[in-house]
């Protein structure tokens, strides 16, 4: 039996422990939360500071772990990926210097730029403000404004939607620059946007079903942004508003960016995600990030039908494997979260009949601690529910379905996944 390290204690983390298990590996667990399914999963557990890298890796040698998987971003631009490797152990996830992919946005776009990687859109870095002040009072389009770093899906605000004017996207990127010493500037893209996630050893890619999440906190993609409260699969691994055309344009970019790095002598080993938009001069790369998606991750590892441990051998031996597959259901996920979230969150305790869930909803436990019955939430996310089915529509609503056996004070998006979410977005395909 393998012994497999799993540093992060999220929902995306509790799907991963899962499958570690389901696949007859012997789960040990580094997590900064007492989550309650990954502590039952794990033969042993740290609780740490998951950016302390030095502790964890002593844990790690302490039990002859063989094999590591890090994911959470933030973990990924420390040392522990090396640190883990100076000491023998193979590790299924992105160097600190591949993941530059996620953790330099300027980074990512110069990579496409050289090796004219087709989907990029104009971007521009900023280092001081009196360039700043000059490019945005001449400019008459609307941007995008983005920390250079890791924001948690939170730091992005756009013109026109976040932003009412040249004055206030001048002030917040201002506020940026003094705070990190550069901000960058990204032309405003509209369409839907979707998300591909591929497993790679550095050379080969292998795709998982094309994804769409919903960050903004409110209905009808209203409020503020969050880390995502929701998303939808479908059967047949496209999305049914995105041309088949655009899943292959896609994956030829996640192809594209892989051999580029390599090419450049920054492989990248592990679980690389694209996000796209479909504008009407077809598909642009939003971003790209060098781990799982969350929340898209756990609808794509609730379908995944294969030895995961296998497979995480293969990506960081360099030997990828594609003897897996997905059960071809549609699913919807939506996140249960503290009331207030995205703004001023009050968490409070949630009780779970887990017994009557039904068979096709699978329950994720993210940011809480507790037990798999009583959680406490943190100010964070708080349960991942995944539903199964033949379609989108009925996925949401066996997940409706199942929320009376989620009882407490909390919030969540229906919307995600309805019969008229799904029928406003064929409409606009149609009229595309």
């Amino acid at each position: 039996m393998s012994k497999i390290l799993l540093v992060g204690g999220g929902g995306r983390e509790d799907a991963v422990a899962r499958k570690i298990v389901e696949s007859g590996g012997e789960l040990y667990a580094a997590l900064k939360n007492e989550n309650p399914s990954v502590l039952e999963l794990s033969r042993e557990h740290l609780i740490v500071n998951e950016l302390d890298y030095s502790k964890i890796t002593e844990f790690a040698v302490k039990n002859n772990i063989e094999l590591a998987f890090i994911g959470p971003d933030p973990v990924l631009d420390t040392p522990l990926h090396e640190e883990l490797t100076r000491n023998n152990i193979l590790v299924a996830s992105p160097s600190r210097s591949a993941a530059k992919l996620e953790t330099s946005k300027s980074y990512m776009r110069d990579l496409l730029t050289k090796h004219n990687i087709p989907g990029n859109i104009f971007s521009r870095l900023f280092t001081n403000q009196s360039d700043l002040e000059a490019f945005l009072t001449s400019e008459n389009r609307e941007f995008a404004v983005k920390p250079v770093g890791l924001t948690g899906g939170k730091g992005v605000r756009v013109m026109g939607l976040h932003l009412r004017n040249s004055t206030e996207a001048l002030a917040y990127a201002k506020e940026i620059l003094s705070k990190d010493g550069q901000v960058m500037l990204e032309e405003r893209i509209t369409g839907e946007e979707f998300s591909l996630q591929v497993f790679t050893d550095g050379n080969k890619v292998a795709p998982t079903p094309l994804a769409q999440d919903f960050k903004r906190a409110y209905e009808h993609d209203e409020g503020p942004n969050t880390g995502g409260m929701g998303s939808i699969t479908d059967s047949d691994g496209l999305l049914p508003f995105i041309p088949a055309k655009s899943y292959d344009f896609a994956l030829s970019v996640m192809q594209k960016i892989a051999s580029s790095m390599k090419d450049d002598g920054n492989p990248f080993k592990g679980i690389m995600y694209g996000q796209f938009m479909e504008t009407a001069d077809g598909p642009k790369v939003v971003e790209v990030n060098a781990r799982f998606a969350d929340p898209e991750s756990l609808n794509i590892l609730s379908l995944f039908r294969g030895d995961f441990v296998e497979l995480l051998y293969s990506i960081a031996e360099g030997k990828l494997r594609t003897d897996f597959s997905f059960r071809q259901s549609a699913s919807v996920l939506k996140y249960v979260v503290p009331k207030g979230y995205g703004t001023k969150p009050l968490p409070g305790t949630i009780s779970i009949d887990l017994d009557s869930m039904s068979e096709d909803v699978l329950l994720y436990y993210a940011a809480v601690s507790g037990t798999k019955e009583k959680v406490q939430m943190s100010t964070s996310r708080s349960l991942a529910v995944v539903g199964m089915a033949p379609t989108i529509e009925e996925a949401s609503a066996k997940v409706e379905e199942n929320l009376k056996n989620i009882r407490g004070e909390y919030y969540l998006r229906h919307d995600i996944g309805s019969r008229e979410m799904m029928a406003e977005k064929m409409r606009n395909f149609r009229k595309s």
